[in-house]
């Protein structure tokens, strides 16, 4: 028999609302306005966006809403929808002082906040999964980082590859997401942005529609 053709993919992105220190997150505004940019703009034919979602800058207090929007994607597949194929999440936050965009190749079991989150929750040096060990275990993407950079500074943007998450928020819930995907099947990534000053809006909706089809196009 012959091929049918790349198989589908379908992925899922998350940003962050504003937080201590940004009052205004662009990961809010590129999560919530991707949809309709990429409707304009078009997408392959075996790429299809899935939900998008803005999550609290908040560790315990927003894995509700993470586990939620996870397991929806697994539910989905699962119970015979249409779409078939590759789920992949794509989990979007800032770093103020970045020049560039960072793809992050893991995350470490480590919540040790410099700040107290959006909840007051400050923790130290504390494991996010105790079961997972102590603070030193981490967990690395599946996708090909280092590939997905490449083809990122082919078309023009200005990324590199990060082996650090740092220890907020954004790599708390990129542990989550890792072990999730690991457990079932799926893959993560987590992407550091500028703030809109450093790279601004127009540039950064480019990018991320960018990602989405250089992901797709690995799967």
């Amino acid at each position: 028999m012959g091929s049918e053709g790349p198989s589908v993919v379908t992925i899922h992105v998350t940003g962050f609302k504003k937080f201590i220190g940004v009052p205004e997150n662009p990961t809010e505004k590129i999560v919530s306005n991707l949809k309709s940019y990429i409707e304009k703009r078009g997408l392959p034919k075996n790429l299809v966006l899935g939900s998008c979602t803005v999550l609290e800058v908040a560790g315990q207090g927003a894995l509700g809403t993470l586990y939620e929007v996870l397991g929806s994607s697994i539910s989905d597949r699962e119970e015979g929808s249409s779409v078939r194929g590759h789920v992949i999440w794509i989990h979007f936050g800032v770093s103020g002082g970045l020049p560039r965009f960072a793809l992050e190749n893991q995350a470490f079991n480590d919540a040790t906040f410099a700040c107290p989150d959006e909840l007051g929750w400050k923790p130290q040096r504390v494991p996010i999964v105790p079961s997972d060990g102590n603070i030193s275990r981490k967990r690395e993407t599946t996708l090909p980082v280092n590939e997905l950079t490449k083809m990122l500074r082919k078309i023009g943007h200005d990324v590199m590859r990060s082996d650090d998450a740092d220890r907020f928020v954004c790599n708390y819930v990129y542990y989550h997401s890792l072990r999730f995907a690991e457990e079932h099947g799926v893959k993560s990534l987590f992407v550091h942005v500028p703030l809109f000053s450093t790279i601004d809006e127009a540039v950064q909706m480019h990018f991320a529609a960018s990602l989405l089809e250089a992901v797709a196009s690995l799967n």
